[in-house]
């Protein structure tokens, strides 16, 4: 899968699932549960134990998901990730030298960003999309159509307390996609291997999306 490709597919589903769980176990169910339900797409953050090999494992089983890796800090951990066969990188923030990597392994990156300067410096290093996070503290909705009035050039996914109230009124402001963690992924769903739930949820946030974009011209 070409970076244009996965990117894409991003946009095309418009939900960048957080799996952010207590054990490599529990991050392959997450992540498998979402392929299931429709939703073809996973970040794995680093603060998942093992979280390295399951992007590995999950690359083998599922080759055409798009797993990714989030919370990557550092060039050493992004090469790990790209060899294991993420196919995006994230962070909460901007880190240059991550952006920089991603785009010389020819994957999809999408930094982390709050303010106009921090998104404005994100595109401008050449990010596919830019994550605003946390976007509910800083006025939610609102804040990304602040941002996108200006900057209607740069594919914004709003994260960070989005969840089923709020989901169409980001999709509605401008955000691309949606970063969707426990709101998705219950933690008690997850460690109770209660894949029913997670396909109940799944189906509602991708009905959010559908619901948003009926009522959004494309960028």
């Amino acid at each position: 899968m070409t970076r244009d490709e996965a990117k894409a597919r991003i946009e095309e589903i418009g939900i960048l699932p957080g799996v952010r769980v207590g054990s490599a176990a529990d991050a392959l169910f997450a992540a498998e549960t979402l392929y299931q339900a429709g939703i073809p797409i996973a970040e794995i953050t680093m603060t998942t134990p093992g979280a390295i090999g399951v992007i590995k494992q999950l690359a083998l089983r599922l080759p055409d998901m798009i797993v990714g890796a989030g919370t990557v800090l550092d060039t050493e951990t992004a090469r790990k990730c790209v060899d294991a066969g993420a196919k995006f990188l994230t962070s909460t923030g901007l880190v240059p030298e991550v952006v920089s990597f991603a785009l010389r392994s020819n994957i999809v990156a999408i930094p982390g960003a709050l303010t106009p300067t921090e998104v404005i410096s994100a595109w401008k290093a050449g990010a596919d999309y830019v994550k605003i996070f946390p976007a509910a503290p800083m006025g939610g909705d609102q804040y990304i159509r602040s941002l996108k009035l200006p900057l209607p050039q740069v594919l914004l996914i709003a994260a960070g307390g989005v969840n089923q109230n709020t989901a169409v009124d980001f999709i509605r402001a401008g955000s691309s996609a949606i970063g969707v963690g426990s709101e998705l992924l219950p933690k008690d769903a997850v460690r109770r291997r209660q894949d029913q739930r997670i396909h109940e949820l799944a189906r509602r946030f991708l009905g959010f999306v559908a619901e948003a974009r009926v009522t959004v011209l494309p960028h």
